[in-house]
């Protein structure tokens, strides 16, 4: 009896935490494709009009030699004696290097947007059209490298161009055309779909903001056209992931949006001039997340001597979340914002400083060309020590002369200092509000937060990132 009712105790148990999925309903028909003989499922009209308006770009470059002419060996008579006036025959001469890509025609006089990467150094530039054996030369109008987006133009009428779709509206799972002329066969059209949106971090560009597709991109395709079944320009085409150099089903075009503001100001200026803010940021990384609620962001982390930002009283570790209104969630988003605006413009940024929103209204400026103890003392963090960052050892690490902090000098294996991630050669520029200057400061504010999570910056090697301390 005894045994009886434990099973049927167990049993009852069992049922108690069963586990239920769930479950879409059964099928009850399925649908075919028309199968009739004179019906069949084609894109032709998705893109027999853009792929009108995609063009082969072919560049010539001299690659020259090093003169070796005047090199005394010439003139030697032992030299001469084995080589003779033969010598000059051997001596290599100037060569021509030429490479193929595409471009994208979007205005009917004959302005064609491709990769900078395409056309950079080129001495000469021709355009072919598609389904044509004329070619004309193209003039550059002006170039990007920050973005890698070129303006070319032919002098020539009446051209078929693509309209610009908003990129903004795409969405993943979106149906997309790649068309190019890959590996120099001839114009191409490859088929896919919308992978992922806002790509950054692919260390490609400066200014990155991807539309990830495996629709196929090659060799030959760069400059090209991204196009949805409306055939109206999402995206330039701009490069692939792979390890061979083959394609993989991952390549990245860059957004309609962030092309057509660059084309425009390339067409009607020549050049590109970014608004500049003057900070140092990085995400809320999973050691900030509690710091700032779990918030996205911009953490700034640094801030350039006279800036706009410093000017309107931005302070390291505040966190930026909106740009004139609109949501920033990451330091690479940041970026991107501000480099659509000019010197001049004026921006209001939303900010979260010691838990508090506020907003800051601040006027960028012109983007700048990038440009004592002496012992080892307790840096109070176990395991670690530092000294003041000196001129001896700004210069035995040619570090710049205006940065100050402290310089770790050792790191204690199994320490709290190597566990947070503190290395040999790491400058500590900052904790929390205290900028530190030397050891003194340093431990000053280590007192002053004492038994509480604490905010350290660091510099290594030029990088600028934070380490929380609990």
């Amino acid at each position: 009896m005894k045994i009886q009712i434990l099973f049927l105790s167990a049993l009852l148990m069992g049922n108690l935490y069963a586990f239920e999925v769930a479950e879409l309903p059964s099928i009850t028909s399925r649908e075919s494709p028309d199968i009739s003989q004179n019906t069949i499922y084609s894109y032709y009209d998705s893109i027999k009009e853009a792929k009108k308006a995609v063009v082969n770009i072919s560049t010539q470059k001299k690659i020259k030699t090093p003169n070796i002419q005047g090199h005394p060996f010439l003139n030697d008579p032992f030299f001469k004696q084995f080589f003779g006036d033969a010598f000059g025959a051997i001596v290599p001469k100037d060569r021509i290097e030429r490479s193929l890509g595409s471009g994208t025609i979007i205005s009917s006089d004959g302005y064609i947007v491709t990769n900078n990467h395409v056309i950079d150094g080129a001495d000469k530039i021709s355009v072919a059209l598609p389904e044509s054996n004329k070619e004309y030369e193209a003039k550059v109008i002006g170039k990007d490298e920050k973005t890698d987006l070129a303006i070319i133009k032919i002098n020539t009428k009446n051209l078929p161009f693509l309209k610009f779709a908003s990129s903004n509206e795409a969405q993943v799972g979106d149906i997309v055309f790649a068309i190019g002329n890959p590996f120099g066969v001839g114009e191409s059209v490859t088929q896919g779909i919308i992978s992922a949106l806002n790509k950054t971090g692919i260390g490609i560009n400066d200014y990155e903001n991807f539309i990830q597709t495996d629709a196929s991109i090659n060799p030959g395709n760069s400059g090209g056209a991204l196009v949805d079944s409306r055939g109206g320009l999402i995206g330039i085409n701009t490069a692939i992931l792979s390890r061979t150099g083959g394609n993989h089903g991952i390549g990245f075009a860059i957004p309609s949006e962030m092309v057509k503001k660059i084309s425009k100001t390339l067409i009607e200026k020549g050049t590109i001039e970014r608004g500049y803010l003057g900070v140092g940021i990085q995400d809320v990384n999973n050691d900030l997340e509690d710091v700032y609620k779990e918030q996205k962001g911009a953490v700034v982390i640094s801030i350039e001597k006279d800036s706009p930002a410093q000017k309107a009283g931005l302070k390291v570790w505040d966190l930026i979340t909106k740009v004139n209104g609109i949501p920033i969630r990451s330091a690479a988003e940041l970026k991107n914002i501000i480099g659509t605006y000019n010197p001049k413009d004026k921006v209001t940024l939303t900010i979260l400083r010691d838990k508090k929103e506020q907003t800051l209204n601040i006027t960028l400026t012109k983007a700048l060309n990038n440009t004592s103890s002496n012992g080892s003392v307790v840096g109070g963090i176990n395991g670690l020590e530092i000294v003041t960052l000196n001129t001896e050892i700004k210069t035995r690490f040619s570090i710049p002369n205006n940065l100050q902090g402290v310089f770790v000098t050792r790191v204690q294996q199994g320490s709290k200092a190597e566990e947070v991630g503190l290395i040999e050669g790491d400058i500590i520029t900052q904790v929390e509000s205290f900028s530190i200057k030397d050891a003194e400061s340093f431990n000053e504010a280590l007192n002053h937060y004492k038994g509480q999570s604490k905010r350290i910056l660091v510099n290594r090697g030029g990088r600028v990132f934070s380490i929380v301390i609990r």
